[in-house]
């Protein structure tokens, strides 16, 4: 009950105050959560220091700025009411989204490669926006109440949500409608990931992407919406992943979630202070 009023809460603000404001009360609430979460605060530095090959000053205020950049995230999902046409010209450059035009024409669907990192959700909102038919797929809430809000917020945006449970036979239908089917690739939530190296360490990732991309014929996009330092974004397209099929469907799904797992170490790398996740990835690091 005190998550979903807190939730409440949040859209209120966020609907209801001036963006910046709203941002700052955000980053205030963020900042106390960061020193007063121990667990939260040690996973996310543990995280770091993996990826970053270091633990020093820096990698904490990385850290501290991962918790402040989410909060913020927040403060735009509670405001997708507000998104349109203006709020895109002022506030997201589109750069290289010529990939995924000329991986739509070629009419077999098109898989956006994503992960826990910027923006997402906004992401699949602008897509929308600008005329793109987007499908993105979605792990429900466990609290039902806090869902029903999750589902309310990306409903009014255009975009069509697909649960996780439900998820195999309506993306294939997507991409057979050569529509956009959003899919992040750095957590799996289906029990059924492949072990592969992620930032040279083991780990359980989606295979997903890899699978959808095999049996339908559907190019791998990467893209990401980025946080600039100004508040506004960058939604950042990546070349069509390619690859050749061997026709051993085990070894092909393994070859192309090495190349997805490529992109996303590059992004990540490169803007560690948008990576969300809150939990150790890789076990004690």
């Amino acid at each position: 009950m005190i998550d979903y009023l807190i939730y409440r809460l949040g859209m209120f603000l966020a609907l209801h105050l001036p963006l910046r404001i709203t941002y700052a009360l955000a980053t205030i609430i963020a900042d106390i959560h960061f020193f007063t979460s121990k667990n939260d605060r040690t996973a996310v530095l543990d995280n770091l220091q993996l990826i970053l090959n270091k633990r020093d000053k820096e990698t904490f205020r990385i850290a501290k700025y991962a918790f402040r950049n989410f909060a913020k995230y927040l403060v735009d999902f509670f405001r997708f009411s507000e998104i349109n046409e203006y709020f895109i010209n002022e506030n997201v450059v589109l750069k290289n989204i010529k990939h995924l035009d000329n991986a739509l024409e070629k009419g077999r669907g098109v898989i956006i490669l994503s992960a826990h990192l910027g923006n997402w959700e906004l992401g699949g909102v602008v897509s929308s926006k600008l005329g793109y038919k987007t499908n993105v797929v979605a792990l429900d809430h466990k609290n039902k109440r806090i869902n029903d809000i999750f589902i309310r917020q990306r409903a009014m945006t255009g975009v069509k949500v697909i649960s996780i449970g439900m998820a195999l036979r309506k993306c294939f239908i997507a991409l057979k409608k050569n529509e956009i089917l959003g899919l992040l690739g750095d957590r799996d939530f289906s029990a059924h990931g492949i072990d592969i190296k992620f930032f040279g360490r083991t780990a359980i990732m989606p295979k997903g992407p890899a699978a959808f991309s095999i049996d339908t014929g559907a190019a791998i996009v990467p893209g990401f919406l980025l946080r600039n330092p100004d508040d506004t974004f960058t939604f950042a397209f990546e070349e069509e992943i390619n690859y050749k099929p061997t026709g051993d469907r085990i070894k092909d799904l393994r070859a192309v979630t090495e190349k997805i797992i490529k992109v996303l170490e590059d992004y990540i790398r490169e803007y560690p202070e948008q990576w969300y996740v809150f939990r150790k990835f890789w076990g004690a690091a």
